[in-house]
């Protein structure tokens, strides 16, 4: 099923003592663009979630952040005591010198550089797969998310598709007057030439010259199939890059229609065909 780029997704579970989330953010982008944002001691991680990330969201510009709290006795994390006791003395120095009120000062060491020791921190295979596996489960959550997106892109697809497909059915009615309107215009250019003998057997050598080079059979053949073609594509997954390309295709033809239109009435649909298609490439850029 086609899919919007835009989502979001969150997932939360509880390893040991620790509360561990993960908001995965997706916008439109051409190719993959993730940003993460871990924990120290989780770094090691990055690869691993880059892979993951990849395989399940194609391509956006992904922000990815995995945050941790302890929910227990923050084993995870050992402290410096020497260093932290050292930030403490000195806030506190500065903060009775400026004789400002009392702080937490527990909070404020624990944010300083350094306080909080996780080099020391070893990741364990259980908790390496609980991590992976959450953010898996956030990629999916942010998968079903464009997926409901996706359903609005497709209906918007489909209305655009078949205005162009009216306007396109509408064009027949006027070339039969378009060419009678140009033999007109030559034969009464012709007649106003004083002293001139025309050769009829030109003169319709010419017309049909004008009715081959103002036919667009061809173009009309070829906009009716690119029509059902971005239809049929658009119903595939992962079809955004390849939509673009047919929309190309249909905007060659569009532009053929009205450089050989030579009718105001035909111009008109033409206008309101560029219109639909515009509209189309604009969600296009949104579209996985």
């Amino acid at each position: 099923m086609l899919q919007s780029m835009t989502g979001f997704g969150k997932s939360n579970g509880i390893f040991n003592s620790k509360k561990i989330s993960v908001e995965i953010r997706s916008l439109n982008s051409k190719g993959l663009d993730l940003s993460m944002k871990l924990p120290s001691c989780y770094r090691e991680l990055e690869s691993e979630v880059r892979k993951i990330v990849a395989e399940r969201l194609d391509r956006g510009k992904i922000d990815l952040g995995l945050f941790l709290e302890s929910s227990g006795d923050g084993s995870y994390g050992l402290i410096n005591k020497e260093l932290a006791n050292h930030y403490y003395r000195e806030l506190k120095s500065l903060n009775e010198g400026w004789n400002e009120k009392p702080v937490d000062y527990l909070a404020l060491v624990i944010r300083m550089p350094e306080v909080l020791n996780l080099q020391s921190f070893e990741l364990s295979d259980e908790e390496r797969s609980f991590i992976l596996n959450l953010i898996e489960s956030t990629c999916e959550i942010l998968t079903d998310f464009r997926q409901q997106e996706g359903e609005a892109l497709i209906k918007e697809f489909d209305f655009r598709i078949t205005e162009i497909r009216r306007l396109l059915n509408e064009i027949p009615q006027f070339e039969g007057e378009r060419l009678l309107t140009v033999r007109e215009r030559i034969t009464k250019g012709l007649s106003e030439i004083e002293g001139l003998n025309v050769d009829e057997n030109r003169l319709e050598q010419e017309m049909i010259f004008y009715i081959e080079k103002f036919d667009i059979s061809e173009e009309k053949m070829r906009l009716s199939n690119h029509l059902d073609y971005f239809l049929e594509t658009a119903a595939l997954p992962r079809s955004g890059k390849k939509l673009g390309f047919i929309a190309q295709e249909i905007g060659r033809e569009i532009n053929t229609l009205g450089s050989k239109s030579n009718h105001i009435e035909m111009q008109k649909r033409v206008v309101e065909m560029k219109d639909a298609l515009e509209k189309i490439k604009e969600q296009i850029l949104n579209t996985l």
